[in-house]
């Protein structure tokens, strides 16, 4: 096979799934989604900040919201309703790409109500609603890599749902993730579950590390610092990489495999850019390595598609030197762990304060639509 000449081409061939980090109606009913398709995307992600996003601008909800207003629903339920709808018609585009490629990709990601993040009961209920209500094979579940959230992931998992799992920043908590997921296929195994269409991608953010490391090593202010600026969240990727690796060669592993299992894929989130210093690919192109996937903003996946990098695998063998990164920011004072247990708080408290927003802009819809009437 002739190789592709182009960068989003050259990703597919170098065994990365390019997923696109957002989802709106206008995307959908304009067809922007399916041209995206078209180009190499694979797969879509969404959270609550994407949701409240989307329904904040234009006026594709418009006729939903009074279509539910005159119904009489309340906010709770005109979200859920409003969310499911679209990843269901999005689920649908994708549906082809699902089944050429084995049920792997084709995905399109909801996430639980962020409130729920530190309730694991809770979680679950809402996984296995938001599961029935879509009723699509190509959907994920996406549950935060929380404590709570573990147990949860592991439960819903042995139910045969495919689970997102998101928000995972440190290598402890990577690792317990694959210990959830695993467990989770185990007890589907035991069920009777066949393990083959039950898929899972762990989702572990990039860029939001270097955003929280940077300014600390620019408080710090000595040449050895300066020059680890950027650095720290590409080996803490690559580090994850490896405890991939490492999980995939166990005899545990192994027996699932066996079973009909397929890995839960690393999946490289927050992957655009913020520090304008910094190459707009960055995140992508210095973390290519087949059977990965990576969810990108629109912006990052045009700079991919204009100027991104030739494929070639920038992950494989770097583990020793992504663990001296992460020494030599030990030395100078700052310590990852500390750093990536805040951006964990951090994260929930974001996608909670998106979900208000989102609560909001839709009550805001229905009393306006409701006032129309």
């Amino acid at each position: 096979m002739a190789a592709s000449s182009t960068p989003l081409g050259r990703l597919s061939d170098a065994g990365v799934a390019v997923w696109l980090d957002d989802l709106s109606r206008e995307r959908l009913r304009s067809g922007n989604l399916a041209e995206l398709v078209e180009r190499g995307v694979v797969g879509v992600t969404t959270n609550p900040t994407i949701f409240a996003s989307a329904i904040s601008h234009g006026d594709a909800y418009d006729e939903q919201l009074r279509e539910l207003a005159a119904q009489g629903v309340d906010v709770d339920d005109a979200v859920f309703r409003i969310t499911t709808d679209d990843v269901r018609a999005a689920a649908d585009v994708l549906r082809p790409v699902y089944d050429r490629t084995d049920t792997q990709d084709g995905r399109v990601s909801i996430e639980v109500d962020p409130r729920l993040a530190r309730d694991t009961d809770a979680t679950i209920a809402s996984a296995k609603s938001l599961w029935s209500t879509v009723d699509r094979p190509n959907v994920f579940i996406k549950i935060p890599a929380t404590r709570e959230g573990l147990p949860a992931i592991t439960a819903v998992l042995a139910e045969g749902i495919s689970v997102n799992v998101t928000l995972i920043f440190s290598i402890e908590r990577y690792g317990e993730v694959l210990d959830a997921f695993q467990a989770g296929l185990e007890q589907a195994r035991d069920a009777g579950h066949d393990l083959a269409p039950i898929a899972s991608v762990a989702s572990f953010f990039v860029s939001r590390v270097d955003t929280a490391i940077d300014p600390r090593l620019d408080e710090i202010g000595t040449p050895e610092a300066a020059g680890l600026r950027g650095t720290a969240a590409i080996a803490n990727a690559r580090l994850a990489y490896g405890l991939y690796q490492e999980t995939v060669a166990t005899d545990r592993w192994k027996a699932l495999a066996a079973a009909g299992a397929h890995p839960q894929r690393p999946l490289w989130a927050s992957t655009g850019v913020k520090d304008k210093a910094y190459p707009d690919t960055l995140y992508v192109d210095e973390l290519v390595v087949a059977g990965t996937v990576n969810t990108m903003p629109e912006a990052t996946l045009e700079a991919v598609a204009d100027h991104g990098g030739d494929g070639s695998d920038t992950v494989t063998g770097t583990q020793d030197a992504a663990a001296e990164v992460i020494e030599r920011l030990r030395g100078v004072g700052i310590d990852i762990d500390e750093v990536t247990e805040h951006l964990e708080v951090e994260g929930v408290s974001k996608f909670d304060a998106s979900w208000e927003q989102l609560l909001g802009k839709v009550a805001e819809g229905l009393s306006g639509a409701a006032d129309a009437r």
